[in-house]
């Protein structure tokens, strides 16, 4: 596992104000948000999504511009018994040029909650992230995720755990959705647990514009978004999520919403250039190209080696599998790549397919919004 350094000493320089003349820019001019006293360089951030957002992933984003990156959620009573095994040991694996990054935890029982907490911050984790948000039936039927913006009191009794748990200069924050469902009821629990959770200390809260219910189905409500974050006012910190594929959407949620920052999910999936793209709009830069066919091959081997020394090679394809079908949404004979990416079995499978496919410098593609449609976003 690697060790955690100062986190201060460890961030990246901060962002200047960013005014932008560019049509695809913020309309003012915009500080670079922080998380507590954690000073990110910019407003697009890696989210955490289960089954991804794992270490090769996360060092790739913010080598492409995310300012700060989440861990795919982990279960607290998964943590409290968690050993240093081969099996398992990359699930608190920290990359020394990732920080800041966020552990996230999803559990239901307040103490243990808060046990796992103090895991991650063993761990090295910065920031300790609260899953109030997650939609999947399973997580539901456990009472965790989600579930808890059905029940304020409990879920506020895990944010003071928490925040109890862990040092105190180690922030906490909460990923939640407008609520369970969009009734009144569900409604005054949201803000119950968001007003609640900031009088308690948690240093910023990330808000899904999609109800539980909803999941992942219709267009995430930004209307939403704007009326939490005029609710809560300039000195607290609110982050959006949902329904980010491009750059010009996640400028496009700071510009119509408020939020100090977005959360990239789906979007971010094989695209780690999103980051990048999206950085250059928000310092009024020019949108720049989709990378070339040459870049897309050097960050997919890049991917690989990350993979294998974290997984080992056996781990490591099945793992790579996935991520080259996402990263082959960017290359313009998108369904030939995809039809030999899901075929590799080896080192030599995937080299063999970037020689035959990516040669050159050919140009590549933004990743087409329809390429999302079958794609759930993180918990």
């Amino acid at each position: 596992m690697n060790s955690l350094g100062s986190a201060a000493g460890a961030n990246p320089p901060v962002a200047s104000f960013a005014g932008s003349s560019h049509s695809d820019g913020l309309k003012n001019r915009v500080p670079a948000p922080r998380i507590g006293d954690i000073r990110l360089a910019g407003p697009f951030f890696q989210a955490a999504l289960s089954g991804y957002s794992d270490l090769p992933m996360r060092v790739l984003a913010r080598r492409h511009g995310a300012a700060y990156s989440l861990c795919e959620v982990m279960l607290d009573q998964f943590l409290v018994t968690l050993t240093d095994r081969p099996k398992t040991r990359h699930f608190l694996d920290i990359a020394p040029e990732e920080h800041p990054v966020g552990g996230q935890l999803m559990g239901s029982e307040p103490i243990q909650f808060a046990a796992g907490a103090t895991k991650l911050a063993a761990a090295g984790f910065d920031v300790i992230d609260i899953n109030f948000g997650c939609p999947v039936k399973k997580v539901l039927g456990r009472c965790r995720g989600g579930f808890h913006l059905s029940q304020p009191e409990v879920a506020l009794e895990i944010v003071a755990r928490t925040r109890d748990a862990v040092p105190a200069d180690r922030p906490v924050t909460i990923k939640m959705r407008r609520g369970i469902d969009d009734t009144d009821e569900s409604r005054d629990h949201f803000f119950q647990i968001l007003d609640g959770a900031f009088a308690l200390g948690v240093a910023a809260i990330t808000v899904h514009g999609r109800t539980v219910k909803q999941r992942y189905v219709g267009p995430s409500r930004w209307d939403f978004l704007a009326e939490v974050k005029r609710h809560v006012g300039p000195e607290r910190t609110i982050f959006g999520s949902g329904d980010l594929f491009s750059a010009a959407d996640c400028l496009r949620m700071i510009n119509e919403t408020g939020v100090d920052g977005v959360t990239i999910a789906r979007g971010a999936i094989g695209n780690p250039w999103i980051f990048e793209q999206a950085d250059a709009l928000w310092r009024g830069r020019p949108l720049p190209p989709p990378p070339s066919l040459g870049e897309q091959a050097e960050v997919i081997r890049e991917h690989f080696r990350l993979c294998q020394a974290t997984y080992g090679e056996k781990r490591s394809m099945i793992m790579m599998r996935k991520f080259c079908i996402k990263y082959s949404a960017s290359h313009p004979d998108h369904q030939s790549v995809r039809d030999a990416l899901v075929k590799v079995a080896c080192p030599e499978d995937v080299e063999r397919v970037l020689r035959d496919h990516y040669r050159g410098d050919l140009p590549g593609r933004y990743v087409p919004r329809e390429i999302h449609d079958s794609q759930s976003e993180g918990c």
